[in-house]
């Protein structure tokens, strides 16, 4: 098993930053992808940004050149630095980890959640 606690969010005037960690631990090795994704009130889940275990990154339209994630390998961390914050960026934040097809086979989940993170930008 998968265990993903988020940590970091909170409320931030717009123009602001905050930096969001996804902690990881148990089958750690399994993971091979992560990514933060975003749900505002009364609207559907989406990707934010993901990072490969080999390093590939990618981003939603709305976050690029503000929002940079990055993963620490030795503390089996995900970050994600958010910049210049919007309103519009206003949600509960999860971390979200893929597992490699073995250990999905064994652990018998594609993939883990943490619990979330309240992000509120204030204008």
């Amino acid at each position: 098993q998968v265990q993903l606690v988020e940590s970091g969010g909170g409320l931030v005037q717009a123009g602001g930053s905050l930096r969001l960690s996804c902690a990881a631990s148990g089958d750690t090795l399994c993971i091979s992808a992560t990514g933060w994704y975003r749900q505002a009130p009364g609207k559907e889940r989406v990707l934010v940004a993901a990072v490969t275990n080999g390093g590939s990154t990618d981003y939603a339209d709305s976050v690029k050149g503000r929002f940079a994630i990055s993963r620490d390998n030795a503390e089996d961390t995900v970050y994600l630095q958010m910049n210049s914050l919007k309103p519009e960026d206003t949600a509960v934040y999860y971390c979200s980890a893929d597992v490699s097809k073995t250990c999905a086979l064994r652990l018998g989940v594609l993939d883990y959640w943490g619990q979330g993170t309240q992000v509120t930008v204030s204008s």
